[in-house]
């Protein structure tokens, strides 16, 4: 319930000072992310400075984790005890603390990948096993176990079911090959070369990781925000 308030305030007083219509202040209410406003005689909400920061610190959170999670966190806030908020906040710091390991890892592979020209495709890639094993220095069977990883699936001769190299997947297989030279482990692999061969050049790559951590950066900076302003809404839930 909340505390003694500063000032009252009328829903659309509430959605200036938020940043949100007075339409999404009345959702919010009904979420449970406001906590329930009082009423005059004539059926008019009458809002307190609760229910403005519990806007704004929901408005940062759903910033930096999303609309679902921020409603949940607000939500425990008027709800559940301080170490129920606090477990949920850790959570959303731990998530984006593995996004950014996830990120630096990416970066690492790029640098690993710095000299290979992933975007220099020719035609007479194409190769054999036995071939493409000669071009890396490594057995067959290792080409045999990337594809069994999904790493790099060649194409099969229809006829013989022989496994030929088509010039993208040689690439592929190049890219791989430093990877794993740099210590790179199938697992993370697995889940990186998709996002390699969609941007198909080594700029873009670099590109979208730039772009990826100026996000989780800003992310970051409103979980930060959202915490300050859920902060001021739990003080003034137990004031």
């Amino acid at each position: 319930m909340p505390g003694r308030e500063s000032q009252d305030m009328r829903t659309v007083d509430v959605a200036r000072r938020a940043g949100y219509s007075v339409q999404q202040v009345r959702n919010l209410e009904r979420e449970g992310v406001l906590p329930p406003a009082a009423r005059t005689a004539a059926g008019y909400r009458v809002y307190g400075e609760i229910h403005l920061k519990s806007a704004l610190a929901y408005r940062a959170l759903a910033a930096g984790v999303g609309p679902a999670e921020a409603k949940k966190i607000v939500r425990a806030a008027h709800e559940c005890p301080i170490s129920k908020v606090l477990a949920l906040l850790d959570a959303a710091h731990a998530c984006l603390d593995a996004e950014r390991a996830e990120l630096a890892r990416a970066k690492e592979a790029a640098h690993a990948i710095s000299a290979e020209p992933i975007e220099d495709v020719r035609a007479s890639d194409a190769m054999s096993v036995s071939e493409l094993a000669a071009a890396l220095g490594v057995r067959p069977s290792t080409l045999r176990h990337w594809d069994a990883e999904e790493l790099v699936v060649p194409d099969r001769d229809p006829a013989r079911g022989t496994r030929r190299y088509t010039p993208d997947q040689v690439r592929d297989a190049r890219i791989v090959h430093q990877l794993r030279k740099a210590g790179y482990r199938i697992e993370p692999l697995r889940a990186l070369m998709p996002e390699l061969r969609r941007a198909g050049r080594l700029d873009d790559v670099t590109s979208a990781l730039a772009a990826r951590d100026a996000t989780i950066t800003a992310r970051s900076r409103a979980l930060l925000d959202g915490a300050a302003a859920l902060s001021a809404v739990l003080a003034l839930g137990t004031s």
